[in-house]
């Protein structure tokens, strides 16, 4: 039934105006993912049941007169990293199957249930997010929906995969180094990656607390930009939840870019990547008369540091049980804490000390630039269980590389939005626009221009399924 209505704000606006029952959307959500999740195995847990009586809940109000919210009647889905009341947190990890159910939902998750969004389950990841490919040992690995042998990216591959394939119009996912962005770019959907701080984390498992982020997956700028109005505000449950009031998007989507100071990333940004992904960002730069370039200073060590901080911080939330039960960790997992748990200290603080002379310098880019834009990543979607590959000419291995242009804007904290460059033969691809801290809604704009042209889209994947 809701593919009738693809997108989460038609949903909506179907629901409310009783042209569809919340029931109908999410009992047609639920049938869909019965039949294409046992191939694509975007989903941990479904909670239908649940899922049925929240619809049902909705229709009542709806037919009392009462509003159910912007997102009335939305079926969403979130990383199994987020809490669920009734549901244990996975967050990827056979050893989280043994911790009690969740006694309340995440922040996030009860934003949007406030908003009118009925929540269908959790999806698959990475164990404790900690990789780009979502090919899980514990609980299997997520397949791209345009290309059932290649990867979706991760570590919010389910969440990705979830929206392209069109069992749900959104999700949520969490980003650290790029795991929303470049199962984004992998899957051919939009993925938001607000400033740091700017979304509360509340009831969502870290990985790396200086620099997790949680944001939307959606197909379309208009649902991304509801749902964030939705996801703002302070959250005292999040110590670095900003205070910065609101400030609602979805209103200025109309408006033009014209007077936005706007280049393209150079050198590090136009190397290492293989020809498909820079010609990528070079159709949007022509689609907004886009000809100046910007060089951003020494990213690789931006790269760098990011590792050293986020391994040294991830193990640190996990050395218990690397002590007591190794031998029930991803392997993949354990290897990089297990490295990340013998990073000297000195080696730490000076990352730190790199990642705010770092951001002084991006932040005098800004002053000069209101948007840059970047390939999300080196290359498309890699198949599933590849260890290494060659991009430009050079052989590298396939899951530290994924991040390569992701990593130095997390490192920051910049606020970033993939989107998608959808090729009919071909997988697609992502390009990232980037903004300094606090202008999403700058991003938003150039990206409802760029889809108003059809230069980017995020079409449902039909790929094979058989």
């Amino acid at each position: 039934m809701s593919q009738a209505y693809p997108d989460a704000t038609q949903i909506a606006y179907a629901v409310r105006n009783s042209e569809v029952s919340a029931k109908a959307v999410v009992a047609a959500t639920l049938a869909r993912i019965a039949d294409q999740n046992q191939t694509l195995n975007c989903f941990t847990a479904v909670t239908a049941e649940t899922a049925i009586a929240d619809a049902e809940t909705i229709d009542r109000a709806i037919a009392q007169g009462d509003d159910r919210g912007v997102l009335a009647g939305v079926p969403f889905a979130v990383k199994n990293l987020f809490d669920i009341a009734g549901l244990t947190t996975l967050a990827g990890a056979k050893i989280n199957a043994e911790n009690p159910p969740a006694i309340q939902d995440a922040t996030a998750v009860a934003k949007l249930k406030q908003a009118g969004a009925v929540l269908v389950g959790a999806l698959n990841m990475d164990e404790y997010a900690y990789g780009f490919v979502t090919e899980n040992s514990h609980y299997g690995t997520s397949a791209n929906p345009h290309d059932l042998t290649r990867v979706t990216g991760g570590s919010s591959g389910g969440s990705a995969a979830a929206v392209a394939s069109g069992l749900v119009p959104l999700t949520l996912g969490s980003d650290t180094n790029g795991s929303i962005r470049v199962p984004a770019a992998f899957c051919g959907v939009f993925g938001f990656k607000p400033t740091y701080g700017r979304l509360s984390r509340a009831g969502a498992g870290l990985f790396s607390s200086s620099f997790d982020h949680i944001g939307p997956f959606a197909r379309s700028v208009r649902d991304l930009a509801a749902v964030f109005d939705v996801l703002q505000g302070a959250d005292a449950r999040d110590p670095v939840c900003t205070t910065r009031p609101p400030e609602p998007c979805l209103p200025y989507l109309k408006r033009s870019i014209e007077g936005l100071r706007i280049a393209v990333a150079d050198v590090y940004f136009a190397q290492g990547a293989e020809p498909e992904a820079l010609e990528a960002v070079a159709n949007v730069a022509r689609a907004l008369g886009v000809q100046e370039t910007v060089t951003i200073p020494e990213p690789h060590r931006a790269r760098a540091a990011a590792y050293v901080i986020t391994a040294s911080e991830g193990s640190n939330l996990h050395l218990a049980s690397l002590r007591s039960r190794p031998q029930d960790f991803d392997p993949a997992t354990r290897d990089r804490f297990l490295a990340g748990a013998l990073i000297p200290a000195s080696w730490y603080i000076q990352a730190q000390r790199f990642r705010q002379w770092y951001r002084d310098r991006v932040r005098e880019i800004f002053s000069e630039v209101d948007i840059i834009l970047a390939p999300t990543t080196p290359c498309i979607a890699p198949p599933i269980g590849q260890e290494k590959m060659a991009i430009a000419g050079e052989e590298v291995l396939v899951r530290p590389h994924l991040g390569l242009f992701t990593q130095p804007l997390s490192f920051i904290g910049l606020p970033v939005l993939s989107v998608p460059i959808h090729r009919p033969d071909a997988m697609p691809l992502g390009v990232q626009i980037i903004a300094a801290p606090y202008n999403e809604t700058l991003i938003l704009r150039v990206a409802a221009v760029l889809e108003a042209q059809g230069i980017i889209s995020a079409p449902i994947a039909n790929g094979d399924r058989a």
